[in-house]
């Protein structure tokens, strides 16, 4: 396997082991073998190593005294934690949004995002689906103006994104829904009512959770 710039070794080694972990080819509890990641890429150990920090920092594995790096498990405890947490941090980028936003270009993005989603429903392409819904995250980031914020949720959207896949056939029939409550989204941030930013929010953490914790029970 061959990389290239501009992401750094590590960040693309990371990337794709993080692919490996979302779809499920590397399993929970896991263990990740430097020396066979070195041989496989052709790469250092020490980017390797590197890759493995990041990793740890998203959440996508556990580094352990003298055991190494394994897979982070994923539980229902641990689905309800990310969750609860990540829907707080949306509900401040979603805050953020709405006090800060001054004309209607300013919305422009997440209109723009709207539209691809809704093309994204209708050639049932729930991969391209998701990855436009993270997009409405980063749209937002330069409203928050808060590295620390920004970097929080980018470093959580990969185990976000592995709990989505893992209820990926079930997140397929809701689609529709997901749009309606992206609808709702936008009409709290354009009439910019936190209130109802926290409630959109909230509801759809609580839903997505259930779609994974119901998805947990079936393996």
């Amino acid at each position: 396997m061959t990389f290239k710039a501009p992401d750094s070794l590590a960040e693309q080694i990371a990337h794709h082991l993080a692919e490996r972990i979302i779809r499920g080819e590397l399993k929970e509890r896991e263990r990740i073998q430097e020396q066979k990641v070195t041989q496989t890429l052709n790469v250092s150990r020490g980017s390797v190593r590197e890759a493995l920090l990041i990793l740890e920092r998203r959440h996508l594995v556990v580094i352990l005294p003298r055991r190494g790096a394994q897979v982070s498990e994923l539980s229902a405890a641990h689905v309800e934690s990310l969750y609860s947490l990540v829907m707080e941090l949306y509900i401040m980028l979603a805050s953020s949004v709405a006090r800060t936003w001054r004309e209607e270009a300013d919305l422009a993005p997440f209109m723009a995002i709207q539209r691809r989603l809704l093309d994204e429903l209708e050639r049932g392409d729930i991969n391209a689906f998701v990855e436009s819904s993270f997009d409405i995250m980063r749209a937002a980031f330069p409203f928050a103006a808060n590295p620390y914020l920004q970097e929080t949720v980018e470093n959580l959207l990969p185990a976000i994104s592995r709990t989505y896949h893992l209820a990926l056939e079930r997140r397929k029939g809701e689609m529709s829904q997901f749009i309606g409550s992206f609808e709702n989204l936008l009409r709290a941030v354009v009439g910019r009512d936190e209130a109802g930013i926290r409630e959109v929010l909230l509801d759809y953490g609580r839903h997505n959770s259930q779609l994974v914790l119901a998805a947990l029970a079936e393996r």
